[in-house]
């Protein structure tokens, strides 16, 4: 059974149908006075150690972390809370499910989506949050100029990845054979170590840019059709 989607805060933990949806972030993490601290989203941010360094990193700007695994959602608040953070929120559930019906919308800076799950086999690709039918929850929580940091050491699905936001009229894709700093997670310092290759892509959302992806727009009038059709 998996475990109920929370919300998880510096002063404490609280069930996600007690809040408002979308949620009302400036209220659960405020800004200092008389500033507006940007936000940065990580989806699928495993042990933390890049939300956590960043948090501490930056203290002027606030960070959104979501997570399906109970059990590394608590090791970041643990040592976020430890350290005495307080420039942070941690979401534990299924990221399409809070994309779609939780967030909202254009006011990140970046999101950060580093080695998540391929769902290789056929009948499991619906649940990638970078595919032509949900990449759009994704890009949906950029504000304009916001960017997009995605890495994965299965270059397959990152190929498919690179194709899908080249072909997103008015994003902008690079290609980064390493990031500036090093790596920026567990699995992508281990990944170096061996030698394994990694594609590192960053895309930047600009003002004017379509709501849907145009294979995504395609099947929402497809299922919409077929449902009047039924």
């Amino acid at each position: 059974m998996s475990e109920p989607t929370r919300i998880s805060l510096p002063a404490g933990d609280r069930a996600l149908v007690d809040l408002v949806a979308p949620l009302r972030l400036d209220e659960l993490v405020p800004s200092p006075p008389g500033t507006t601290a940007p936000w940065e989203v990580e989806i699928g941010f495993g042990k933390g150690r890049y939300l956590l360094r960043r948090c501490q990193e930056d203290p002027d700007r606030r960070f959104l972390g979501i997570e399906v695994a109970g059990k590394y959602q608590r090791l970041f608040v643990e040592r976020a809370r430890r350290r005495g953070l307080a420039n942070w929120l941690a979401l534990r559930g299924e990221a399409l499910y809070l994309l779609s019906a939780v967030l909202p919308r254009r006011f990140a800076t970046a999101v950060h989506v580093y080695f998540p799950d391929p769902w290789p086999k056929s009948r499991h690709q619906k649940r990638r949050s970078l595919d032509p039918e949900t990449v759009d929850l994704v890009l949906g929580l950029l504000a304009d100029g916001g960017r997009l940091l995605f890495a994965t050491d299965f270059l397959e699905y990152g190929e498919r990845v690179h194709e899908i936001l080249t072909t997103y009229p008015g994003l902008t894709v690079i290609r980064h054979a390493r990031w500036p700093e090093g790596p920026r997670t567990n699995y992508e310092a281990k990944y170096e170590v061996e030698g394994r290759p990694i594609l590192r892509l960053e895309a930047v959302w600009t003002a004017g840019c379509p709501t849907l992806h145009p294979r995504g727009a395609a099947a929402v009038l497809a299922a919409t059709w077929q449902e009047e059709e039924t």
